[in-house]
């Protein structure tokens, strides 16, 4: 059974405060990465109506600072999915508050796993619906190869770094 891209579909706005700035005056990059993780990990709970926990982020790309004038806009969705994963896609805008001003200030793709009591459960697929989501639904696969590589490698790296 597939399910529609549209049913993982979540958004979420904020405004930007002085706490969550950073001592260049734009907003901390640790909170733009756990406000997308968080707002991933619903989208990816709707998907597959089980528990997820992250397993990566990838290509976090920080494309626009962001400031306290701004406020930022979330949309997170299921875009592919594996066996018992699924990658999301986060997008974030900001919009300059004064002059109404947007722009993509943010995008990643995380990957997350269903679990049933602690074990790796089967998710259903994805129905890209729109041109856009059918091309990232497109490009995932070569994503989801480019993680177990890189997987492989840190494992490896890992066993190297013990003998530190």
């Amino acid at each position: 059974m597939k399910k529609n891209v549209s049913e993982s579909r979540v958004y979420k706005s904020s405004r930007i405060f002085p706490p969550d700035l950073n001592s260049h005056g734009t907003l901390f990059g640790g909170k733009l990465l756990a406000d997308m993780d968080m707002l991933a990990s619903i989208a990816a709970t709707r998907h597959s109506r089980l528990e997820c926990v992250t397993v990566s982020m990838d290509t976090v790309e920080f494309l626009h600072p962001i400031t306290e004038e701004d406020s930022i806009h979330y949309e997170a969705f299921v875009i592919w999915t594996g066996k018992s994963s699924m990658e999301v896609f986060v997008k974030v805008n900001a919009e300059h508050l004064l002059t109404g001003a947007n722009r993509i200030a943010a995008t990643c793709f995380i990957t997350f796993v269903a679990l049933l009591d602690g074990r790796p459960m089967k998710v259903p697929g994805i129905q890209p619906e729109t041109e856009g989501e059918k091309q990232l639904n497109e490009l995932a696969q070569k994503r989801a190869q480019t993680r177990l590589d890189r997987k492989e490698t840190s494992k490896n790296l890992g066993g190297i770094l013990t003998l530190l």
